[in-house]
């Protein structure tokens, strides 16, 4: 990986962000030594004598367990992909699509690929723009974000990146679930 040298604005931004920067150990120093203030709420319902029974507050509404993580392709299905020995059965090219576009793309592509059957896509992201161009390769790195979510989360089941010969660091495998027709 080579390096470039930064450029005199990009210097001066760094040396702004740095000198921003507090280090962790002062803070939590100083909020040791800060006076802790008992509560209002709770001292005069303590003192009133007219309240026999303190309300106790609500239990916080139970959280969803989160979905479980996916996991990559297993080494095997990833070698059967590059060789050819397992087919990939649909492809979508987001080149040339906004995020906004790609997102409705990819989320509507999935779901019809899993309503038919596939058990392995491929979703070409490109490796990204010119390298002129302030943020390369957006939909490179949105994409695995958008796989991750919950939205897609029954639909994918894991991916990876695509081996050379199917586009590499610019493609994805994806492996659906099932579909779950009734």
């Amino acid at each position: 990986m080579s390096r470039r040298e930064l450029s005199d604005e990009e210097h001066e931004l760094w040396r702004g962000i740095a000198r921003a920067v507090k280090p962790l150990r002062k803070r939590a120093a100083r909020q040791k030594d800060e006076p802790k203030a008992e509560p209002v709420a709770t001292a005069r319902i303590a003192k009133s004598p007219r309240l026999t029974k303190v309300a106790r507050p609500s239990p916080p509404p139970a959280k969803s367990p989160a979905p479980p993580p996916l996991a990559p392709l297993a080494r095997r299905e990833k070698q059967h992909l590059a060789r050819g020995r397992a087919a990939i059965d649909k492809r979508i090219d987001l080149h040339g699509l906004t995020q906004a576009e790609a997102h409705v793309a990819l989320c509507h592509f999935l779901r019809r690929a899993q309503h038919d059957g596939a058990r392995f896509v491929l979703v070409i992201t490109g490796k990204g723009g010119r390298a002129g161009e302030p943020e390369r390769g957006v939909l490179r790195r949105q994409v695995p974000h958008w796989l991750g979510l919950p939205e897609l989360r029954d639909i994918v089941l894991a991916f990876e990146e695509a081996h050379v010969v199917h586009g590499g660091e610019g493609a994805l495998y994806v492996r659906l679930r099932r579909s779950r027709m009734g």
